[in-house]
């Protein structure tokens, strides 16, 4: 079973100010496929914290996944992404743009999530929109690959593969 991390970044649901819909449902969907949720933490749109927090989870926890939901906008306090490329060793362009792909498929506003995916050591981060919706529509389109992606990146799949 794999290791999740959530990252909602939000000013007002740092605040309490908003409820975490997309956080929310992004635990409902993993765990209902098999993934263990971990940790869940609401940040907000700040930069810095954003990466300490990945940096957190990855070196610290050791957690497998990390998925983030918001801050992948044209808003001028979305930096979810910049955190992102901030703290990862490698990209992984195929999972943002099949991402994207799929949602072209619902809404030409899909062009306008800036998310990237990207691994630090042996976690996969991955950014979501912020929307539930855009949530639901992206981990879709990546939960059939997502489970083999994360058996390479452990080994799992290698000596799986040998035996």
């Amino acid at each position: 079973m794999f290791k999740v991390g959530i990252i909602t970044a939000s000013d007002k649901g740092s605040k309490g100010e908003r409820e975490d819909k997309s956080g929310k449902l992004i635990k409902d969907i993993m765990s209902a496929n098999g993934y263990d949720i971990a940790m869940w933490k609401i940040l907000p749109d700040e930069r810095e914290e954003i990466s300490k927090e990945l940096i957190n989870m990855c070196d610290n926890l050791k957690l497998d996944l990390i998925l983030t939901t918001g801050g992948t906008g044209f808003s001028p306090r979305d930096f979810t992404p910049e955190a992102t490329l901030d703290v990862i060793d490698r990209q992984v362009p195929g999972i943002s743009e099949a991402m994207r792909y799929y949602s072209l498929q619902i809404t030409p506003k899909a062009m306008l999530s800036r998310g990237v995916s990207g691994i630090r050591g042996q976690t996969l981060i991955i950014n979501l929109p912020g929307s539930p919706k855009a949530v639901k529509e992206n981990l879709e389109s990546i939960l059939p690959a997502l489970k083999h992606g994360l058996e390479i990146l452990k080994g799992v799949a290698v000596e799986c593969a040998r035996k």
